[in-house]
């Protein structure tokens, strides 16, 4: 049978565009207007999509803020809000694994999950900001290599005291409430990060929490395919999309998993109108309130030019591009291969390039419903993807004309569910529940 479509939508409270404030009324406010949250998840859980996902970055005010409604308020404390006006959706919170401690991630998101009856998700990310060293009191980043040996470290506390109370522990008879025989302490003794003992809530209901991570580097796919269930990533072409999708699903072979528990959701934009030039328009009228001299200094800056070396509507002079590579800032190396990979093909001027989300970063695709919905199943049917985080570019109306036109043909077309056929974010999904390996043991061996 055709592989269903999974549908997330990354969360922002004016829309992914950037200009999206400028049409809302009361923008000033929607940060923190925990009323316009709950309208956008109450819109996502009537059109059945699986999960709100709430990207997240550490730190205080950063450029973006500046300009456009930022990510205000802490993802866990958002998602515990919204699950007690939600049923169904999944809930996904994104913490660093660069600042703070494991324990803390570990209660917040087993809370969520306990909360939520099931429907928490932790987004793993492990990048470092100056804005976020800055607030954490940290003079100096970590290399690759840390990083990951950090991120390692923090997941195996996560997960660990995730499986540390089983339910059956809780005995409630006689004089003993909790039987310490039966719990699973951990005793890690990493070189960044040390924890021993329980975790103070039981196994969660989805006996753990799903875990998606963020990235697309070597060591974030490998890190991925060993400790995640579903990755977030940023891919702008299809011949892109699938040579990632093959390499992470032999990675997960290669750690001893079934690769279909691994799922590749990467981020999507889409901008629909009832045809293609009603689409383009909306698009058009939206940029109409973007500050191109922003955008094109951050072209520039991506290329390791200057604004006056990619004149706007000149086409992108793509020698200049590629002998300037060197100068190119590390943080800027993936944004500038994922949008020449869309540019040289299509010839694209300049106007074009800074027009394409360059600061979403996230692929656009711009027309009818129907258009859209087989872009989407071009890309799963040719394993390119499993499903896509939605991007929506003004909220409410973009996700309800994603919810009212396009996911009925999914529906039609039997690809997307017409309700949630179970309780948890592993259920909409398709993930199995987690069992803990010593709990399989126990039932083999009747002890």
């Amino acid at each position: 049978m055709a592989r269903p479509v999974r549908l997330g939508v990354n969360v922002l409270a004016s829309g992914r565009h950037d200009a999206a404030w400028k049409t809302l009324p009361d923008a000033a406010t929607l940060s923190t207007d925990i009323d316009a949250f709950t309208r956008i998840a109450k819109v996502a859980e009537r059109g059945r999509i699986d999960a709100l996902f709430l990207a997240d970055g550490p730190g205080g005010l950063v450029e973006e803020s500046f300009t456009r409604p930022w990510r205000a308020l802490d993802p866990v404390t958002l998602l515990s809000a919204l699950s007690q006006s939600t049923d169904h959706i999944g809930l996904v919170a994104t913490t660093s694994t660069i600042f703070g401690h494991p324990y803390v991630v570990a209660r917040q998101i087993a809370s969520l999950d306990h909360i939520s009856k099931g429907r928490a998700a932790w987004n793993i990310i492990t990048s470092q900001t100056p804005v976020a060293l800055a607030a954490y009191g940290i003079e100096t980043g970590f290399s690759q290599a840390e990083r990951y040996q950090r991120a390692k470290e923090f997941a195996e506390i996560v997960t660990g005291l995730w499986d540390s109370v089983p339910q059956d522990a809780v005995v409630a008879k006689g004089d003993v409430f909790v039987d310490p025989a039966r719990t699973r302490p951990i005793d890690v003794q990493g070189a960044h990060f040390r924890s021993r003992g329980s975790l103070s809530a039981t196994v969660p209901p989805q006996g753990r929490p799903v875990i998606f991570q963020a990235g697309q580097s070597e060591d974030s796919k490998a890190f991925g395919a060993r400790y995640a269930d579903a990755l977030f990533t940023g891919q702008r072409t299809i011949q892109g999309g699938q040579k990632f999708f093959a390499d992470v699903k032999v990675l997960a072979r290669q750690n001893g998993r079934d690769p279909s528990q691994l799922l590749v959701m990467p981020g999507l934009f889409p901008i629909l109108g009832g045809t293609e030039q009603e689409a383009l328009r909306r698009k058009a009228d939206l940029d109409e309130g973007l500050d191109i001299g922003f955008l094109h200094g951050e072209l520039a800056r991506h290329f390791g030019l200057t604004p006056d070396d990619i004149p706007l509507d000149k086409v992108l002079p793509f020698d200049l591009i590629e002998r300037a590579e060197p100068n190119v800032p590390i943080a800027s190396r993936w944004p500038r291969a994922q949008i020449l990979s869309e540019a040289r093909p299509a010839n694209w001027t300049a106007r074009q390039a800074a027009l394409s989300n360059i600061i979403g970063g996230h692929r656009m695709v711009i027309g009818s419903p129907e258009q859209v919905a087989d872009d989407i199943l071009n890309w799963i049917d040719g394993n390119a993807a499993d499903g896509f985080n939605l991007n929506i570019d003004v909220q409410t109306s973009g996700l309800e004309d994603i919810v009212d036109h396009l996911i009925p043909i999914l529906q039609k077309r039997g690809r997307f569910r017409t309700d949630y056929e179970g309780t948890t974010l592993r259920d909409h999904l398709g993930l199995a529940r987690y069992v803990d390996p010593r709990d399989t043991a126990i039932r083999r061996t009747g002890s």
